[in-house]
């Protein structure tokens, strides 16, 4: 199939057509200029793969630095455009030039046609790499700079503010920190900022979902393993202890913990020291812990299922992030800094937020938080048709009254009834799993899908 775009500079009227004919067959567009001076024009309307640049230009000249001074201004104005550069006069010093400013090779007229295949083709391949590469580096740029905005501390409440007193305070020590608090409200968040702020910031930050893990792989994914520890342990693999070394643990959900690996998580946490499965060697491991729940761990120790000793060993600093429906002056300078970041994500710089959209945010109660604001933010621009976000760009759950409620779907009654269940057993996943009639996992899964 044919791909990418040709642009071949010559002033010889029959070597354009000729070359036209030749590569017709390897490129989707083949564009001929017999005047230098358009080529500015071209390269301003097109991008081209690769051009096919003749050395000289005006009668009677054989120096090849207008070939040169063209060569320059494409690769000014388009570097990843590959230049072969043609003459009919063989000069190795005008070669080495023109390769210096950037040609890819050089070509000898009369060419030979097999040869000069040949060249295009790889030149084209290379521009195609060029651009593969230069595409990947401007989107891993762009995601680092939307990972970073994503992990901004966005707030001017005074609840935040009091909370961001604590954490500047706690960073700069060791001491163990259990951040709690609703779904979607930036535990991770805060653990990555502590981590920023703290003076392992040189050292890795460690992430643990802990809900997504198997039970039965929690060990060797917390402490590690030796080769042959397991019937599937072919070979041996670092735990997260290990691999959070001079850095940070951030263990998320540290309730969902199984209370038969409590004991060897207080073990770990007392001595710095792991044992990975299939070994009695032991491991000293130097991290700062963080934790995270946003379950009630004082109900889960009362009820036997979390261990008391511990909660005191993770809970040195407790961190308490509050809803955002108590921080609602948060809630329009938030929705701000979303709509930046998807401005630039889906290319729509000239979209605003308007009053009426404000008001309506402001009035949500906001169950999933900041995480639910945010993909309410991204799911608006997404379908947005103008350029100003309003309130029925924003497709918020109303409260409904018995006279125009229409029936719901089965899967927001579902997602109703893990909600009520969560709230019941102040979300216990193992109590909620057994209560619902499935297994903890696919309790977990379905949190997740539902966005919980």
């Amino acid at each position: 199939m044919k791909t990418g775009r040709l642009l071949i500079v010559d002033d010889n009227k029959s070597a354009l057509s000729a070359l036209k004919l030749m590569l017709q067959q390897e490129f989707k567009e083949i564009v001929c200029l017999s005047n230098p001076n358009q080529i500015q024009a071209e390269l301003n309307q097109h991008d081209f793969d690769v051009t096919l640049l003749d050395m000289n230009f005006s009668a009677g000249l054989n120096t090849g630095n207008e070939g040169l001074y063209w060569l320059k201004e494409i690769k000014k104005f388009s570097p990843t455009t590959e230049v072969i550069m043609i003459t009919a006069y063989g000069d190795v010093e005008l070669a080495v030039k023109a390769l210096k400013l950037g040609s890819v090779d050089f070509v000898l007229k009369p060419w030979d046609n097999e040869k000069l295949l040949a060249t295009i083709r790889a030149a084209h391949k290379l521009s195609q790499s060029h651009k593969q590469l230069n595409a990947s580096k401007q989107r891993e740029s762009f995601l680092k700079g939307e990972l970073q905005r994503e992990h901004e501390l966005i707030s001017s409440s005074a609840a935040m503010q009091r909370v961001m007193r604590l954490v500047e305070k706690v960073a700069t020590t060791d001491a163990n920190v259990l951040i709690t608090g609703e779904n979607g409200t930036g535990k991770e968040v805060i653990a990555q900022h502590i981590h920023r702020l703290s003076q392992r910031n040189k050292g890795l930050l460690i992430n643990v979902d802990m809900g997504a893990i198997p039970e039965s792989l929690f060990e060797s994914e917390l402490f590690g393993h030796e080769k042959g520890a397991f019937t599937d342990a072919k070979e041996a693999k670092s735990g997260k202890f290990q691999l959070a070394d001079q850095g940070t643990l951030f263990l998320d959900e540290i309730g969902n913990l199984p209370l038969s690996l409590q004991a060897k998580m207080l073990v770990a946490l007392q001595s710095r020291v792991v044992y990975p499965l299939g070994s009695d060697k032991p491991t000293p491991v130097d991290i700062r812990l963080i934790t995270a729940s946003n379950a009630n761990l004082e109900s889960r120790v009362q009820e036997g299922s979390f261990r008391q000793d511990l909660l005191y060993r993770l809970n040195t600093i407790k961190v308490e992030l509050p809803p955002l429906r108590e921080r609602e002056e948060d809630i329009e300078l938030l929705a701000s800094h979303f709509l930046r970041i998807f401005q630039q994500k889906y290319h729509k710089p000239n979209l605003k937020l308007g009053t009426q959209a404000i008001r309506k945010l402001n009035s949500y109660h906001w169950p999933g938080n900041v995480r639910e604001l945010r993909h309410t933010l991204e799911k608006a621009v997404i379908l947005a048709e103008s350029d100003v976000l309003m309130p029925s760009d924003f497709d918020l759950k109303a409260v409904s009254t018995p006279m125009n409620k229409e029936l719901p779907s089965l899967a927001e009654m579902e997602k109703e009834l893990i909600i009520n269940a969560m709230d019941r057993y102040e979300g216990n996943l193992s109590l909620v799993a057994q209560k619902l009639g499935v297994t903890r996992q696919t309790l977990y899964n379905k949190l997740k899908r539902y966005e919980l």
